[in-house]
């Protein structure tokens, strides 16, 4: 029996940090009956929050996945976190959900973070509702938030309630739609609100805004806008249909307001969920790709009766072991069945399968099509891994993740550690896939790499406590690259004669910069036969792996084209491997030759500072090196956009309090490579000779 997919909703919510999302779950959770006593942030005692970290910090770092019951419809709802360095969290859960909610702070308003998770939903194009929480907040304002949203996100704010009152006498909300007045009393129960009529003093407001709502609404409807126009005011079952279709196109995105923390305005937003966002069914459906990463034109119907199409999101290790969460998207999944990973090309069979209520988890016998659930005991399954039916298989699309900016050195503080450190290690790279992890062949120091500072904090932090490994650690390393900056022209030949056949290749070749971001270009102009055809591979995959270590302090090498003008070979002494040699023997020719200059990582920092620190933050900024893009002045202080190097950008947190006696935030992510001025370029070429002398 198949369940009614109509009543299935599967949301995220996401926000800034601070914005109150985390708070705005637990809400969730406790209205739908999920949780009986009501877990606060404040005291560290949230029910998605079941990290130490999490707990601690007041941050969530990993997307739990609840299921809870409104209105008899099914929610499962995915938290996300909203610090930057989790963007690919965010990213990760915006793949599997069909519809969001985004939580903005009141006083906060649109928040440098909120910007780049909207972007996000808006790429991945997620219907979503807007809930302006922390209306009880002094500095709360409910109308500038909306104008922010307009102006900041570009996005369409359909103001569904009014709020009454704000700050302190903040006491509830007008529901637009039905002219009615949801008054909560002060005790801060969810329930104990009473329904009157809308105060007098608001009445013309409310109709003003009322009329707004209508116009917006029967916009995304011919026959209801034209009964409009003729002066008939469509009925409510009308106005929700409108307001449903426009939602789901992304025409506007249905706005509320409230406070989570005082249980206030969290009913109408679950409604809102019911009424306005999509079922599984009204998305599009996951296309099916093939092995180049093309897609095929098929598509994973959202259908229990198709074949099996599920998607391994996250992966998260606890207590009961590693636990794979799963979305999936056709067919059904039981108990016992085996399934095919088209990642590995391994079959692997379902063992428990379990639907996550925060931190209880209920045993299922099966799941299916919009269902998201977690299963226990996979071996060989990583985010981004596609399930299905073995006798009739597909891939999704999988996710793609950004490359690390930075990296640290770790080691074990003892030898019994070690081996305890490698299978932690092991486990976090698979639960994360932006965190990766190399070993230094000449050290053997082991590299841990991501996205910045703080994540990379939290790494260390959960390899002491999760995993109970103490490490020593390095100071951070700054992914730099290379480039070349002139033209060259040049030749090469290989030859080398001993007793039988001998080796023989000679290569014409360019080498140039490419364009921004191109990488390695490779292209072959030679003509008769003078390098044949069958080496230029050979030459090409050579040349290629050079580019991993450049000539002035090994690091990576951007944007070169390599252009193979000419060359000449021998009929017995020729082979790929003389070729391959030569375009070796080329590059390290001819690389040092072309104007080899070191680039760095640039990072995107959006910082906010109370006015009268600006001086301080932006004299600072500009000792670190940092471009200044833009500054913009609101009413709870002034938001500096720059361009600054990560290497000056270590420990800025800190410092950043210092300066803006701790009100000062910022927010940070990877933008581009620029070339590195020439002092800063010698300093760090120096210590990385310094480092390889002190290794041999």
């Amino acid at each position: 029996m198949s369940a009614d997919l109509s009543k299935y909703r599967n949301i995220g919510i996401f926000a800034h940090v601070d914005a109150g999302k985390t708070t705005t779950t637990e809400r969730i959770l406790s209205l739908t009956g999920k949780i009986h006593k009501i877990g606060e942030v404040h005291d560290g005692e949230a029910t998605t929050d079941f990290m130490e970290q999490e707990a601690e910090r007041g941050i969530t770092i990993q997307s739990a996945a609840v299921s809870a019951f409104w209105k008899d419809h099914r929610m499962n709802i995915i938290d996300t976190p909203g610090h930057v360095d989790f963007t690919v969290e965010v990213y990760r859960s915006l793949k599997v959900l069909d519809g969001g909610v985004g939580v903005f702070c009141a006083s906060g308003g649109v928040e440098p973070q909120s910007e780049t998770n909207w972007r996000y939903a808006n790429e991945s194009e997620v219907a979503r509702i807007i809930f302006i929480n922390k209306l009880d907040r002094v500095g709360a304002d409910f109308y500038r938030v909306v104008k922010q949203i307009e102006d900041v996100l570009g996005a369409n704010p359909l103001v569904m309630v009014l709020p009454i009152g704000t700050e302190d006498n903040f006491t509830g909300v007008i529901d637009l739609l039905t002219r009615k007045a949801w008054i909560w009393d002060g005790s801060d129960d969810p329930m104990k609100y009473t329904i009157e009529d809308v105060p007098a003093d608001m009445v013309d407001q409310v109709e003003e805004w009322r009329e707004k709502l209508i116009e917006t609404a029967v916009e995304v409807d011919d026959d209801a806008m034209e009964q409009y126009l003729e002066g008939n005011e469509p009925d409510i079952d009308t106005l929700k249909a409108c307001i449903r279709k426009g939602t789901r196109e992304l025409a506007f995105f249905p706005t509320y307001t409230g406070s989570a923390f005082k249980n206030k305005g969290i009913q109408l937003v679950l409604d809102a969920v019911v009424d306005y966002l999509p079922d599984p069914t009204e998305v599009d459906p996951q296309p099916e790709i093939d092995e180049e990463g093309n897609e095929t034109g098929k598509f994973a119907i959202v259908d229990a009766d198709k074949p099996l199409r599920a998607l391994a999101f996250k992966i998260m290790d606890d207590r009961y072991g590693a636990l794979t969460f799963i979305r999936i998207y056709s067919g059904k999944l039981e108990k016992g069945m085996t399934v095919l990973n088209t990642a590995t090309g391994k079959t692997e069979r379902i063992g428990r399968i379990v639907e996550m209520s925060a931190d209880e988890r209920i045993e299922l016998d099966s799941a299916q099509a919009g269902d998201i659930v977690a299963v226990l005991g996979m071996k060989n399954v990583q985010t981004g891994h596609t399930l299905c039916d073995p006798k009739d298989p597909a891939t999704l699309e999988s996710m793609v993740f950004p490359d690390p900016v930075i990296s640290i050195a770790v080691s074990p503080k003892d030898k019994a550690a070690t081996e305890k450190m490698g299978i932690a290690i092991g486990k976090m790279v698979a639960e994360d896939p932006s965190f990766r992890v190399e070993t230094d062949e000449d050290s053997g120091e082991t590299i841990l790499k991501g996205m910045g500072e703080l994540h990379l904090d939290i790494k260390i932090d959960i390899l002491k406590r999760t995993h109970g490994v103490d490490v020593e650690v390095g100071k951070p390393q700054v992914a730099y690259r290379e480039t070349i900056t002139k033209r060259v022209e040049d030749s090469y030949t290989h030859k080398k004669q001993s007793g039988g056949s001998g080796q023989f290749g000679k290569i014409d070749y360019i080498i140039e910069p490419a364009e921004t971001g191109a990488g390695f270009e490779f292209e072959s102009k030679v003509t008769g036969g003078n390098v044949p055809r069958e080496y230029w591979p050979a030459i090409e995959k050579a040349f290629a792996s050079m580019m991993e270590t450049g000539v002035l302090a090994g690091f990576p090498v951007l944007d070169v084209k390599v252009t193979l003008m000419d060359g000449a070979y021998h009929a017995v002494d020729s082979s790929a491997m003389a070729f391959e040699l030569a375009a070796k023997g080329a590059f390290r020719q001819t690389m040092p030759k072309a104007g080899a200059q070191l680039m760095e990582p640039i990072m995107k920092v959006d910082i906010f500072t109370p006015e009268d620190h600006v001086g301080d933050v932006i004299g600072d900024m500009n000792r670190r090196r940092g471009m200044i893009k833009s500054q913009e002045a609101g009413p709870t202080g002034v938001r500096i956009k720059v361009d600054a190097p990560l290497a000056e950008m270590f420990g800025y947190i800190g410092d950043l309090r210092t300066m803006t006696s701790g009100r000062g935030q910022f927010s940070m992510e990877f933008s581009h490579y620029m070339p590195c001025p020439k002092n800063v370029a010698e300093e760090v070429i120096k210590e990385v000779k310094e480092r390889e002398a002190a290794k041999n």
